[in-house]
């Protein structure tokens, strides 16, 4: 490596970091610059995220070997059981916890790269509220089919992204500001949100409660189907904006003399991020923790100057894999654990094929996450 592969991070100088690297396609008419460990471990992250969903179509209170699973999953045959526990039911929430763990990476970075604060995430400063709002409208009033779901997440959340943002870039939009701000308005939708469940039905209000936890349980390829078809629009567009989101970390005067349109890229970046949050909402509830942490986590690993929206993506994925894992498997090992001490009685053998909502598992992680930040940035004055 050579002097000039070499970058010094500029708020810490004792640290450096590999510079990106051209890569190009099709004799040279695709290009795009990568670094080497923002690539592996984005791939990496997708490899993990893979396995995670072939051991989750294994594992359950029907468990299925693993040749059954291949026969399951390419040729149709095999026991009846299993071919609709993987086919129906494993499958489609392994899937959407990929492509929903992904969407809300992705978001993640973008918000936190246009405000240049490692708290601004769409389940802080309101957005996920928001798009809950719009969802919990939309299943009270109208019976909450997957699609108008979807399109109210999305309404739910662009409403709240611009009364966040026109509160907020008073004078400026400043990172601390947009947090503080974005928690406020997260705590009036949450009365909202209360009110409207108190409002309904008592069957309306039951699907609501369980779908504001943030579950993959129960979803089908409906939901799936869904998220692919925006990811497959969202996703592109994204990327195409990589760039300009690049230099607009750099500032706003600084990224206006490399040409970038600021105020525009912003408008463009959060409707994008936000589309993003409401499809990834709208399928399967307000799930906390990814769109925080999953940037953060990409920078750390990969040691890159800023966030790349295909890392978060990727270990967003591979995060919200795990999660969903975990939670499927959260009351088999609380009662492997009672037989084993013996002594003590936690959950009751029929309990065993309870399901835990994986928001509830994101939640707790994301406690210690926020918990871990606050500290590491005591006495620096930034958020």
């Amino acid at each position: 490596m050579t002097a000039t592969d070499v970058r010094t991070d500029p708020k810490k100088p004792g640290r450096a970091f590999a510079a990106a690297r051209p890569v190009r396609w099709g004799a040279g008419r695709v290009s795009f610059r990568m670094h080497r460990r923002t690539a592996l471990v984005s791939g990496g992250a997708l490899l993990l995220a893979a396995l995670l969903l072939l051991v989750s179509l294994c594992v359950g209170s029907y468990p299925v070997a693993l040749p059954d699973v291949a026969r399951a999953l390419f040729y149709g045959t095999g026991d009846r059981l299993a071919v609709h526990f993987v086919n129906q039911e494993r499958l489609p929430q392994a899937l959407l916890a990929i492509l929903a763990g992904c969407a809300l990476g992705m978001s993640g970075a973008i918000f936190q790269s246009v405000s240049r604060n490692a708290l601004a995430s769409p389940d802080v400063i309101g957005f996920n509220s928001g798009a809950a709002t719009g969802a919990i409208l939309v299943i009270v009033t109208f019976g909450g089919a997957a699609a108008s779901v979807a399109a109210g997440a999305i309404i739910g959340g662009l409403v709240t992204a611009l009364l966040v943002s026109a509160l907020a870039s008073r004078g400026g939009l400043h990172g601390i500001r947009l947090v503080l701000i974005g928690l406020g308005v997260t705590a009036m939708l949450g009365s909202v949100n209360s009110y409207l469940l108190t409002r309904s039905s008592l069957n309306d209000s039951q699907n609501a409660h369980i779908w504001l936890v943030g579950t993959l349980n129960g979803r089908g390829w409906s939901s799936v189907q869904i998220m692919a078809v925006a990811l497959l629009v969202l996703v592109p567009l994204a990327l195409l904006f990589g760039r300009r989101l690049r230099m607009m970390e750099l500032g706003d005067d600084l990224a206006t003399g490399l040409g970038v349109r600021v105020n525009a890229s912003r408008l463009a970046l959060t409707v994008l991020g936000i589309g993003l949050c409401g499809v990834a909402v709208a399928s399967a509830g307000p799930i906390p923790f990814i769109a925080l942490a999953a940037p953060q986590i990409a920078v750390m690993v990969s040691r890159s100057p800023g966030v790349s929206l295909v890392s978060a993506g990727a270990v967003g994925a591979g995060l919200l894999s795990a999660a969903h894992l975990a939670s499927s498997q959260f009351f088999t090992a609380l009662v492997w654990a009672d037989q084993q001490v013996g002594w003590i009685r936690i959950v009751e053998e029929s309990q065993r094929n309870n399901l835990l909502p994986v928001g509830v598992t994101t939640a707790v992680l994301g406690g210690v996450y926020l918990a871990w930040v606050l500290f590491k940035r005591r006495g620096t004055g930034t958020a």
